[in-house]
């Protein structure tokens, strides 16, 4: 699987989030509490996420640690969360991130509003892309939202949370 994303700091939530009410065809999903537990890996990034409410499944994927819009490839995998002390004690534990996501849906992309614990607010635009659809696709429709919430090139993120809150 593969998408295209795009992550900032979010300076003012209620102005996100008015944003989203007005665009068309956009439609909120519910907040999430989601929990992140990255595990050491040769390659790549390998988390198990715990979601509440939803699902808990696993996560691998690669991506180039850049400011600007960038291409993932991902593979994630449907699991229980009594997994996490097999993989912590075969892999090792490098992070925890834990944070509240309020999501939108808008055509292929998932809109996300993130308050992560002990580092603040953010903002995430994920455009998942399907066999037929083209990267440049993913890049223009995540630069469409980046200028409608007027996301400056200084509040964009180069990396993950994991960085973030491995400091």
């Amino acid at each position: 699987m593969r998408n295209i994303e795009l992550k900032a700091c979010l300076p003012d939530r209620e102005m996100a989030l008015r944003i989203c009410e007005q665009i068309e065809g956009a439609r909120f999903e519910g907040n999430i509490r989601q929990i992140d537990t990255y595990f050491a890996v040769p390659e790549g990034r390998f988390k198990l996420r715990v979601c509440e409410p939803g699902e808990t499944y696993l996560v691998y994927y690669h991506r180039a640690d850049q400011r600007e819009a960038k291409a993932s490839v991902y593979s994630i995998e449907y699991v229980t969360a009594s997994i996490l002390d097999i993989l912590a004690d075969a892999l090792g534990v490098v992070a925890v991130v834990s944070k509240i996501r309020t999501l939108y849906l808008w055509e292929n992309v998932r809109i996300h509003l993130d308050v992560v614990e002990d580092l603040g607010d953010f903002i995430e635009f994920e455009a998942v892309l399907g066999e037929n659809d083209s990267d440049e696709s993913g890049f223009r429709k995540v630069e469409e939202l980046k200028r409608l919430f007027e996301i400056r090139d200084g509040d964009l993120i180069e990396g993950s949370y994991l960085e973030m809150v491995m400091g």
